[in-house]
C-alpha cells in the first residue's frame, strides 16, 4: 500500500474552487430502486421511502443544486426463477439491473449528478454499468463492510448482493489460479459486459471478507483499506491514498457506492448484514466530504437501509437520517452548515430607516 500524500495535496491545489464548480453538475437526479432479491431479507425494498421520509429532498434543495426526484423504478417480478449454480433469483436481479442501468445512463447523459437509493447492493451492477455507458473512464469508490466480489462459484451464500463487483471487473473474465474465480454466464445477465479495470477500484471500510474474495483482492492487486488500516493510518491518509490511486493519472468521474453497513451497527442498526467495528460518523462523513471536494463525483449509490430490521422506530430513523447525511455531504453539505454560494448578507439600513424607539 503506497501512500503518496504530497501528490494528493498537489492535485487538490491544482483544482481551484472555481474549476471544481465548473466540473460539477448543477443538477441532481434522485431515483429510488425498491428491490430486495439480491439477498434473503425482506424490507430493504422500503429503503428509498424511509430515506426520502427522513428529509433527503429538502436537504438537497438547500444546496446549490436543482433537485429532480424521479420517484421509484418499477421492476418486473419473474415467477419462474430457480437458482442457477446456487445463485438465488438471477433472472430477477438481472432484469432489475438492466432497467436501472438504462435509467442511470439517461440521467447522467442529461447532465445530472445521479443518486440511486436502494434497495440491496446487487443494484450497483446496474447503477455503475449505466454510469459507465456515459463515462467509460470512471473510477469506483466502494464503501462497505464487505467486498461484494464473490463469483457465483465461490459465493458462500449465493446471494447476488455479495457479488456485484465481480460482474464489473474485466480481469475476472480470464482464469485465475483459484478455481471458481472466473465469472460464468448467468441467466438474466446476457446484457451485461464487464467494463471496469481492477486498478480503477478502491475499497474503504472492509472488515468481513470471504476467503475467495481475499484471494481475488490480493491476486488482482486491488487497493483496499480495512478498518484496521483506518485505525492505523487515520481516515485523512486513507482518503489521500484513495484519491492518489484513482486520480493521479488523470481527472475522471467518480462513482461512489456506499453501503450503510460500512458504519458501525450502533449508528446504522437497520441494515441486513451489520458487522461490529465499523466507521464512526466522523470517518464516514469525512470520506464523502473529501470525494465532494474533488469536484468529480458523478454518481452515487446509497444502499441496504432496511426499515424492517430496526429494533424500534428510533433505530430506523437513525439509520435513514444517517443515509441522508451521507448523501448530502457527498453533494456539498459541510459540518459548518449548508450554505449556498449565492447567499447574500443584507446590507444595514441607514439611520433614517432604522426603528425609532
Amino acid at each position: 500500500m503506497a501512500l503518496r500524500g504530497p501528490v494528493s495535496c498537489l492535485l487538490r491545489t491544482l483544482l481551484s474552487r472555481s474549476q471544481k464548480q465548473q466540473i460539477r453538475a448543477q443538477s441532481v437526479a434522485v431515483l429510488g430502486a425498491p428491490f430486495s432479491r439480491g439477498q434473503k431479507r425482506r424490507g430493504v425494498e422500503h429503503g428509498p421511502k424511509v430515506i426520502r421520509d427522513a428529509g433527503l429532498i429538502e436537504r438537497l434543495s438547500g444546496l446549490d443544486y436543482s433537485v429532480h426526484d424521479f420517484g421509484d423504478l418499477n421492476f418486473p417480478h419473474i415467477e419462474k426463477d430457480e437458482p442457477y449454480m446456487e445463485v438465488k433469483f438471477p433472472r430477477n436481479v438481472g432484469a432489475a439491473n438492466k432497467i436501472l442501468s438504462g435509467a442511470v445512463s439517461r440521467a447522467i447523459g442529461a447532465g445530472h449528478t445521479f443518486v440511486m437509493l436502494g434497495g440491496d447492493h446487487s443494484l450497483a451492477i446496474g447503477s455503475v454499468s449505466g454510469h459507465a455507458q456515459q463515462c467509460p473512464d470512471l473510477c469506483l469508490v466502494w464503501v462497505d463492510a464487505h467486498a461484494d466480489i464473490n463469483t457465483p462459484v465461490i459465493s458462500p451464500s449465493g446471494n447476488l448482493h455479495g457479488q456485484p463487483v465481480a460482474f464489473m471487473l474485466k480481469e475476472l473474465q480470464s482464469k485465475l489460479p483459484l478455481p471458481g474465480c472466473t465469472m460464468p454466464s448467468l441467466p438474466g445477465f446476457s446484457w451485461m459486459k464487464p467494463f471496469l479495470s481492477s486498478r480503477d477500484l478502491v475499497y474503504i471500510g472492509l472488515r468481513d471478507v470471504d476467503p475467495g474474495e481475499h484471494h481475488i483482492l490480493k491476486d488482482l492487486g486491488i487497493q483496499y483499506f480495512t478498518m484496521r488500516d483506518i485505525d492505523r493510518l487515520g481516515i485523512q491518509r486513507v482518503m489521500e491514498a484513495t484519491l492518489d490511486h484513482l486520480l493521479a493519472r488523470k481527472q475522471r468521474p467518480i462513482h461512489l457506492s456506499f453501503d450503510i453497513d460500512a458504519f458501525d451497527p450502533s449508528l446504522a442498526p437497520a441494515t441486513g448484514t451489520p458487522v461490529n467495528g465499523g466507521l464512526t460518523y466522523r470517518e464516514g462523513i469525512y470520506i464523502t466530504e473529501e470525494i465532494h471536494n474533488t469536484g468529480l463525483l458523478s454518481a452515487m449509490d446509497l444502499v441496504e437501509v432496511n426499515p424492517m430490521l430496526g429494533a424500534n422506530p428510533e433505530a430506523v430513523e437513525a439509520t435513514a437520517s444517517l443515509a441522508v447525511d451521507v448523501i448530502a455531504s457527498s453533494l456539498g453539505q459541510t459540518r459548518e452548515g449548508a450554505h449556498g454560494s449565492n447567499m447574500e448578507i443584507p446590507s444595514a439600513k441607514d439611520d433614517t430607516e432604522q426603528l425609532c424607539l
